[in-house]
């Protein structure tokens, strides 16, 4: 079957065909079924995955299914396959095995378009914001055209839509793989022709003009074309019909332009007459040459000035061009679909209009021939930006490129000029580093044509709650995705979701009772020692006690109260200070007066409640209460009051001492410390010492000193501590911890018991 007796058969109402769509879910596919369906056919299609537009179609009586099988196309009339199917997929070798006739996309749409007086909106950027915009003019214009647009457009309802009464079908035409030769339009606009999907255009330019002057010869109307463009004007310009568009020296030009956040104004003007004012409804220079060809299109037929103006009024755009997708006074973030060099250039220029303090972007490449190709292209275009965040390449179907990755585009922006970029090579976690970058006042655009969006959304999701935080605790310093190793003596940690640091006691209270009553999983967390984070990080808040009530002192004769972000080692110089006695075992401690508390930490055979005399504490109810140590149980590294309920600070008894005294003990602890711990990141002691000796010294006699697993080690100072010696994971830590248990499980029966508290997710889950 010929696409010419294909598009017959599309037109007998009589005798509907049942057509079976292979890769149906994705945005071209899915419109070519509503088309269909609408048209009066069977409609069945298959994709490795659902989405939201198959569930739509299904609505509208597509019978999907998934994956793709062979079954699924027994007794259909015509196979339609996309251009990201393979050969070897089995639905498509099942249909030519049965010799069903079978199209691409294109030749289906082909097929389609000869039906009506076919509207084909072409070139390389920007051809599915025009074909939308036109759809919407004619629309307004009363002129009920079909449409088919290769996006959700909000402002049409859908990215497809067949009206058996209009006369016009407006379609974007693709001219990636030479398809765009197939069409017979009435009527096209050229936007842009420039060197791209090289991939297939083997011979670069020629080859692509080949392409667009087979599409041109066939087009029996009006050619529309962009004066700005040096190629589309050699194209087109001496073609009987054509009409240009530009800034001046064309047929429609528009000045006075006025860029607004959100919308663009300019003034219209026809072979020198001016039209009058327009405001279009979203933003960017090159949205208004987007908006002058189809102004031309439309006015050639028949759509009056006025109802023209009206329509591009209300005109918001299409789904993932420059679309924002979460706005308040502290954020910003949009999504583009922008892939090439060109486009990427136009986003970002709209993007400076709108008055951000920083533009971070975070793009994602669109497959390795073209970020081969134009590396250097790339790297200049986002020199606009502030701060660039790089994914790994999104294949489209490509084999890799030995030596090509994100990691090129970074080193393309590096030797472009000063914008500083970073690669993530991993997309499930770039959220992570790109959301703990954000700061209040920033413009975030995810850039791409894959599936960097979704980075977007994962990163909405929490700045939701941030924002949401920030405004019922009153607590301003709120970080997404904080690394724990910035906030452990290891320096080892996954990323804390919620990172709060409150400065009063209030703004602690209102933090525990806002993640409580959501739900929200909650951890307090000192200065970090004896402390483990895994790799996963913290689903949930993590609050950080800091300054302000926190950071307070303040002495009463022989005793000392302090708030629980007081360091020990504050606390031994407080006391030295005021001629008091019994802190200086404090010295030697890495911690602070929270950690200390709850660990009932000790040195040099004093532990710290034999010096608390009064704990203030918020407890499980909200609750602030004061108790005394007589009220407190406290054991060995364990103060059971403390796991259910949150110091916030304590008071501690000392003794007069003199400043000589105070100085030798000092001293002594410092110097047994020097002597004794090792220097590298640590967490401090990492078992508890069992009965009978100390888990230092079984160690040592298991000879395990310098034992390592990746960069964790035991520390050859010391057997009970172990060292990150560089790049250390918790996964490294964790085997070391283990293989240390067994050893001495199997050659001494000691069961031993980890002193440094584990906390977090092994694998990374939000």
């Amino acid at each position: 079957m010929k696409i010419e007796e294909f598009s017959a058969r599309l037109l007998d109402r009589k005798n509907p065909l049942r057509i079976h769509l292979i890769g149906v879910a994705g945005s071209g596919m899915s419109g070519l079924a509503r088309l269909l369906l609408e048209m009066g056919h069977q409609v069945s299609g298959s994709d490795r995955t659902t989405s939201g537009e198959t569930e739509r179609l299904r609505a509208s009586g597509l019978q999907f299914s998934t994956p793709h099988s062979a079954e699924v196309i027994n007794g259909v009339d015509v196979v339609v396959y996309s251009s990201a199917i393979r050969p070897t997929n089995v639905a498509l070798g099942a249909a030519l095995a049965q010799e069903i006739p079978t199209f691409r996309r294109a030749e289906c749409l082909a097929a389609i378009l000869h039906t009506r007086a076919g509207i084909v909106v072409s070139g390389t950027h920007g051809k599915t914001t025009t074909s939308a915009m036109t759809a919407h003019i004619l629309r307004k214009g009363e002129l009920t055209p079909s449409h088919y647009v290769g996006a959700e457009i909000p402002v049409l309802g859908s990215n497809a839509e067949w009206n058996e009464d209009g006369e016009f079908l407006v379609a974007e035409g693709d001219e990636s793989d030479g398809t765009l030769a197939l069409y017979q339009p009435k009527h096209a606009i050229v936007l842009n022709v420039e060197e791209e999907h090289l991939d297939f255009y083997e011979r670069g330019i020629d080859q692509i003009r080949e392409v667009f002057n087979t599409m041109l010869d066939q087009t029996t109307g009006a050619i529309v074309y962009c004066r700005e463009c040096e190629e589309a004007t050699r194209l087109c310009q001496k073609r009987e019909g054509s009409v240009s568009y530009g800034w001046e020296n064309a047929d429609w030009t528009a000045t006075d332009l006025a860029e607004n956040i959100g919308t663009t104004s300019f003034t219209i003007h026809y072979q020198g007459e001016k039209l009058g004012r327009v405001e279009l409804g979203i933003p960017g220079r090159h949205n208004v040459l987007n908006a002058l060809g189809a102004i031309a299109l439309s006015s050639l037929c028949g759509v009056d000035f006025q109802r023209m103006a009206r329509a591009l009024s209300s005109f918001a755009g299409a789904k993932r061009r420059f679309e924002t997708k979460y706005l308040t006074t502290r954020y910003r973030v949009v999504d583009d679909y922008g892939h090439h060099p060109t486009e990427i250039a136009a986003t970002l220029q709209t993007a400076r209009t709108y008055g951000s303090k920083r533009l971070v972007v975070l793009f994602q490449p669109h497959r390795y021939s073209r970020t081969q190709r134009l590396a250097a292209e790339f790297g200049c275009a986002l020199q606009d930006a502030d701060l660039v965040f790089v994914t790994d390449v999104y294949a489209a179907s490509e084999d890799p490129i030995s030596g090509i990755s994100g990691q090129t585009i970074v080193d393309a922006v590096h030797e472009a000029g000063e914008t500083k970029a970073v690669y993530l090579p991993d997309l499930k976690v770039a959220h992570h580093v790109v959301g703990n970058q954000l700061r209040e006042g920033d413009l975030l655009i995810t850039l791409g044509a894959g599936n960097v969006h979704e980075v977007g959304n994962k990163l909405i999701r929490d700045l939701k709650q941030l924002e949401e935080l920030k405004q019922e605790t009153l607590v301003n310093a709120i970080q997404l995705y904080e690394p724990m190793a910035r906030h452990t003596t290891i320096r080892i940690g996954g990323p804390a979701q919620f990172w709060i640091e409150p400065e009063t006691f209030d703004g602690f209270a209102k933090a525990m009772f806002y993640c409580k009553a959501r739900g929200i999983p909650v951890r307090v967390i000192g200065r970090g020692s004896n402390l483990l984070i895994r790799d996963g990080g913290l689903r949930g808040a993590v609050i950080h006690p800091k300054g302000g009530d926190f950071g307070a002192i303040s002495v009463d004769g022989h005793t000392i109260t302090a708030g629980v972000g007081v360091r020990f080692k504050k606390l031994a110089s407080v006391a030295r200070e005021h001629g008091i006695g019994g802190f200086e075992w404090m010295e030697g401690i890495p911690g602070n007066v929270g950690g200390g508390l709850r660990m009932n930490a000790g040195a040099m055979g004093v532990e710290t409640f034999d010096q608390v005399i009064r704990v203030t504490f918020l407890d499980e109810d909200g609750v602030f209460r004061d108790r005394t140590r007589a009220e407190i149980q406290s054991f060995y590294r364990s103060v059971p009051e403390l796991r259910r309920n949150i110091a916030l600070s304590a008071t501690f008894q000392g003794a007069p001492a003199s400043a000589e005294e105070i100085q030798a003990l000092l001293d002594e602890s410092r110097h047994h410390r020097n002597e004794t711990q090792p220097k590298a990141a640590s967490a401090g002691c990492t078992f508890k010492n069992p009965e009978v000796c100390g888990a230092g010294q079984l160690i040592d006699e298991l000879g395990l000193k310098e034992t390592r697993v990746g960069m964790a080690e035991v520390s050859p100072e010391h057997g009970n501590f172990i060292v990150n010696r560089g790049q250390a994971t918790a996964k490294d830590l964790l085997a070391l911890i283990e293989k240390i248990k067994q050893v001495a499980k199997q050659e001494r029966g000691i069961e031993l018991e980890t002193e440094v508290q584990i906390l977090g997710e092994d694998q990374l889950t939000f």
